[in-house]
């Protein structure tokens, strides 16, 4: 696996939880995507960052958090926002791995990452949650694939 090692920065977002299938939070996103639009937060000013709260493996499907997220201005102002809530994502070391393929195959590469390269490598997981850089809108694909930045939460060993 290509993971190249980075030291990312805090994260102010704005975000929508989505609670059910990791399959289904493109209904997170469009919530989210709707809102960004009426207050011109777009990239590559801004980011959208997915963050999965829950390892499937362990949390029931129907019970599984995912925030879909918008990076905001310093300076953008929160009150009066009731259609999404705020937090900061932390910084720190990550290790990055670039993702291109259908989203459905999403969950072997943390797989992967978890259960091949971090064993192997000179990290070990820290206790942050991943972060999913989404540089792409899959349904403009034109194979339908998601382009995802995946970052790692390490440390080292």
């Amino acid at each position: 696996m290509n993971i190249s090692i980075k030291e990312l920065p805090d994260y102010d977002v704005a975000f929508v939880r989505h609670v059910g299938s990791y399959l289904d939070t493109y209904q997170a996103w469009g919530k989210l995507g709707a809102w960004a639009g009426k207050n011109n937060l777009f990239p590559p000013e801004q980011y959208f960052i997915g963050v999965s709260l829950d390892d499937p493996s362990i949390t029931e499907e129907y019970a599984c958090r995912y925030d879909a997220c918008i990076t905001i201005p310093q300076t953008f102002n929160q009150e009066n926002e009731s259609e999404v809530q705020f937090k900061t994502l932390p910084g720190g070391l990550y290790g990055l791995y670039q993702f291109y393929d259908t989203i459905d195959k999403f969950a072997i590469t943390y797989q992967s990452l978890y259960g091949q390269w971090l064993p192997n490598s000179d990290y070990e997981p820290d206790e942050r949650y991943c972060l999913e850089f989404c540089m792409n809108n899959p349904s403009d694909d034109p194979e339908r694939k998601a382009k995802i930045e995946l970052y790692i939460p390490i440390k080292k060993r």
